[in-house]
């Protein structure tokens, strides 16, 4: 491969002095540094999950590594720059990246999709007394509808532009910060509060725990037409039983969670990464809450918004998954 990092690059730097003694396997034995997020997050999760099951197959000679990183830019970037070999992303990053959009200046024509994971909707929290049983009982009520800048703000916007919706269909719009509003809701200073978030979310256990709450399905004619129109949103469903007082699935909409590295990455190393995930599959969904849904077809399709990488589309055609 062409990049090592941290203590991959460490690893393979001193596995380099005795590289004229290394049987042939040795020899082979590759390093690849998968870049995640802060390690209270789902990303860094996503990441070591994916070494774990890489790291248990002895014959595919790599050693994986997964350390915490500044998250989707940071990891696209970083892959970029060569100093990683594998990200974890939001589906509209990369597709910002690859197609050189905001703040990514030019584009990134190698940029290559592995699989995608979880979704991270937009997901609408509202007080159970405040009646709010699907999108369009929003109007009317207090919503936070995100600080400036978040990722919340921007989706519920766009939501609020194919609804033909502005501010003043609420009675208050809130702008308080993801931080801010689980106290809000159940302090009674908002009826509902929105957050683009994987599952399960410590900010919604709290205000599900300290309030009566219902998450609130997102679906129909306005949803519908953004995820037909923008390739990097997707349907998803919040699984029920992961908040006090939601048993049921929720269907909404939102982001996915991806695995990318660019053209250049060895295809045997990322066909055998693709290997080891697919085949203990079982096994890695069992690794955290947010992967319980996931299934083959949806992860190597959905949210996909860079082209397959080579070694990633053996495996699939091998599978018989994609032609």
């Amino acid at each position: 491969m062409k990049r090592h990092l941290l203590s991959a690059a460490m690893a393979s730097g001193a596995i380099l002095g005795a590289a004229t003694l290394a049987t042939p396997v040795q020899a082979q034995q590759n390093f690849i540094t998968i870049g995640t997020g802060g390690q209270t997050g789902v990303y860094y999760v996503v990441g070591q999950s994916v070494c774990r099951m890489v790291n248990r197959v002895e014959d595919a000679n790599i050693k994986c590594n997964a350390p915490s990183t500044g998250g989707s830019v940071a990891n696209i970037n970083g892959i970029k720059s060569g100093e990683l070999d594998m990200g974890v992303a939001q589906s509209d990053v990369a597709y910002r990246a690859y197609n050189g959009e905001g703040t990514f200046g030019e584009k990134f024509d190698d940029l290559r999709s592995v699989f995608s994971m979880h979704g991270e909707p937009l997901t609408v929290l509202a007080r159970a007394d405040a009646n709010i049983e699907e999108l369009d009982d929003l109007q009317g009520k207090r919503v936070n509808i995100g600080n400036p800048g978040s990722g919340q703000r921007a989706t519920m916007e766009v939501l609020m532009d194919a609804k033909g919706w502005d501010t003043s269909v609420y009675s208050l719009a809130s702008e308080l910060t993801a931080a801010e509003q689980a106290s809000a809701l159940a302090d009674n200073n908002i009826d509902a509060m929105v957050y683009v978030v994987g599952h399960p979310n410590g900010s919604i256990q709290e205000a599900t725990t300290t309030v009566d709450a219902n998450l609130v399905p997102l679906e129909g004619e306005a949803v519908d037409s953004l995820v037909e129109e923008y390739p990097y949103y997707s349907t998803v469903t919040i699984p029920g039983g992961l908040y006090k007082g939601n048993p049921d699935d929720v269907n909404t909409f939102g982001v996915m969670a991806t695995v990318v590295t660019d053209a250049d990455t060895d295809a045997e190393t990322v066909y055998q990464t693709v290997k080891a995930v697919f085949e203990n599959f079982d096994r890695f969904k069992k690794l955290h809450p947010a992967f319980a849904n996931l299934t083959p077809e949806e992860m190597i399709s959905n949210g996909l918004t860079a082209p397959l990488h080579e070694g990633a589309a053996r495996y699939y055609k091998e599978q018989g998954w994609i032609d």
